[in-house]
């Protein structure tokens, strides 16, 4: 086995949130601007953390062990009859950073990891990919409080903490602690998720889910 010194990465994309990217490269910087060189995606990638190794083939030790802990987690396909099989993985950053963090504390190695904070192009880039997805979960779910019978100055309920409620405002937006927002964007600010999900799907009306009322009236 040839000895290196290189890292392994988790690389994460504004343009698909729900995958990491883990792999080796021998130079991370020359690594990302390889990466980033292609137009078919909208973001960049960015370094979330490095592992600092002495082997090439390390990368395929933590692909094994992420695949047998759940094998549905890497993102394989066929393509013109040939299987593609990706070094992206269905998880969160933080969650491929706790097995890097088990491997390193194992080997006695903490000292290699570390988690890399983003510039503040990289920050901008990330809230603008937030903005673009609430905006289109709210298309998608084609959703407004008059079209459900819902006035303006109800009340609706977080369905998983009925302590935390809202005012409808207008007929797509509420008011919770002082602000007024979008119905999909309060959903991401208290259940924690970042994208791709449809904010009627977390509130309740007189007990009754939001989705369902609307499904119920036919809207």
């Amino acid at each position: 086995m040839e000895s290196k010194n290189g890292v392994i990465y988790i690389l994460t994309n504004p343009s698909f949130p729900e995958y990491v990217k883990i792999g080796y490269a021998d130079d991370i910087r020359s690594r990302l601007n390889q990466l980033n060189r292609s137009e078919c995606i909208p973001f960049a990638f960015r370094v979330y953390a490095t592992y600092e190794v002495n082997s090439r083939l390390s990368d395929l030790k933590i692909h094994s062990i992420i695949d047998k802990l759940n094998p549905n987690l890497r993102s394989i396909e066929t393509f013109s009859g040939k299987q593609r099989v990706r070094e992206f993985y269905a998880m969160s950053p933080e969650d491929a950073y706790s097995i890097l963090e088990a491997i390193a504390e194992i080997h006695g190695f903490s000292e290699r990891l570390r988690i890399v904070k983003p510039n503040d192009e990289e920050v901008e880039a990330e809230e603008l990919a937030k903005q673009i997805d609430t905006e289109s979960a709210e298309r998608a779910s084609n959703f407004s409080f008059s079209m459900c019978q819902i006035p303006i100055g109800a009340t609706i309920e977080y369905a998983y903490n009925e302590d935390f409620k809202a005012t409808v405002v207008d007929d797509r937006s509420v008011k919770y602690e002082g602000r007024v927002m979008s119905l999909t964007a309060l959903a991401k600010l208290l259940s924690g998720k970042q994208y791709s999900i449809s904010g009627p799907k977390f509130f309740k009306y007189k007990g009754e889910w939001l989705n369902e009322i609307r499904h119920r009236l036919d809207v």
